[in-house]
């Protein structure tokens, strides 16, 4: 005997399946990540924030967190099995033929608009659905282009990518287009552990209480965040706080410019939740690490900025290195090469059926 079940007596309402957000003033030991975050929500043109660590250290939970705080901001999440056209979308050529209207198919970056766009395990994804998702992050404008037609909307949102360097690492050209980075790991301190563990249990069993407990810091650090954000145009970089950014980025050895630029950016947006009239070098200070920790080279340590200032060593002549042989610029040449070897030549003989060479 078959029996049927009455799906509608037993349908959850979507609100009771919602699950609320953790409250991003409740988060327990993780005040660098914090800080990112909201620089990255005051100013989305940083470029991001690419957060790396182990499993179970908060970095899914801080991104919806962040989501929470933002009023009416949506959170969208990219799938790893997702397809380019699913993230920046599509033109519908088709339409064109129809009714001459060209209509777009909005992708997961226009769903994302005003709102976080969380990626995680972005090292897994496919280069150049990182690549594309980087470029939109940065300019908070998409390009959506198909046959020869093209479109532009915008896409600004605060990108969080999460990663867990245990299962493999971005390339150092994806690592530069985000604009900061964080470094997370296992918290060692018992007290520390205890208090992230009484503040997590708190929320699974109550998380209507947890939020209410930490209601008005949130209202807060949200009205800060949106007065910061609209701060951002008054407030400009005096020459000092420039060569200062610049000595902190040659001081790490980083290419490119771009750790300059989001250094400044970042400093600026610092400035502004703190409630400053004027960018100084103390703010670069506070975010530089944040802007050159994924672009350093690897192996080498932080350094003071005045180190950047000292007197450079003399470069060898590139020409004169050009004119010696590899083993003379190098010890050892390059690593595994054979050293070139003499070889005898023979005559080539005559070969029945061709003719003869004409002088």
């Amino acid at each position: 005997m078959s029996t049927t079940m009455n799906t509608s007596a037993h349908a959850i309402p979507l609100e009771a399946a919602t699950r609320a957000a953790f409250p991003f003033t409740a988060l327990v030991g993780q005040p660098t990540l914090q800080r990112a975050l909201q620089l990255a929500a005051i100013d989305p043109g940083i470029g991001g924030v690419l957060i790396s660590g182990p499993r179970g250290t908060a970095k899914s939970t801080a991104a919806r967190a962040l989501a929470a705080l933002l009023p009416g901001a949506p959170f969208v999440t990219l799938p790893l099995a997702a397809s380019l056209e699913q993230l920046v979308g599509t033109l519908n050529v088709e339409d064109v033929l129809r009714d001459g209207q060209v209509r777009l198919a909005p992708g997961l970056v226009a769903r994302a608009h005003g709102g976080v766009l969380y990626v995680d395990e972005v090292n897994l994804l496919p280069d150049a659905l990182v690549d594309a998702l980087l470029d939109v992050a940065a300019s908070g404008v998409n390009t959506v282009e198909r046959d020869g037609i093209s479109q532009q909307h915008a896409a600004r949102f605060v990108l969080v990518g999460t990663m867990n360097p245990e299962e493999g690492a971005l390339r150092p050209q994806l690592l530069d287009r985000f604009g900061l980075s964080v470094a997370l790991a296992n918290p060692v301190d018992a007290a520390q552990r205890s208090a992230i563990l009484r503040a997590r249990l708190g929320f699974d069993e109550n998380p209507a209480a947890l939020g209410a407990q930490h209601a008005e810091e949130q209202r807060a650090l949200s009205a800060a965040l949106v007065a910061a954000r609209a701060a951002l145009p008054r407030l400009a970089w005096s020459d000092e706080v420039l060569n200062h950014a610049a000595a902190c980025a040659i001081a790490a050895g980083v290419d490119g410019m771009r750790a300059d630029l989001v250094m400044l950016r970042a400093a600026r947006a610092l400035a502004a939740l703190e409630g400053r009239t004027e960018v100084t070098v103390a703010e670069v200070d506070a975010v530089a690490e944040l802007a050159l920790g994924h672009r350093r080279p690897e192996g080498s340590a932080a350094q003071p900025p005045s180190k950047a200032s000292a007197p450079q060593q003399p470069q060898p002549n590139p020409q004169r290195l050009q004119d010696q042989p590899p083993e003379a610029s190098s010890p050892q040449g390059d690593w595994g090469a054979m050293p070139a070897q003499p070889e005898g030549t023979t005559k080539v003989q005559k070969i029945a059926g061709w003719p003869p060479k004409k002088a």
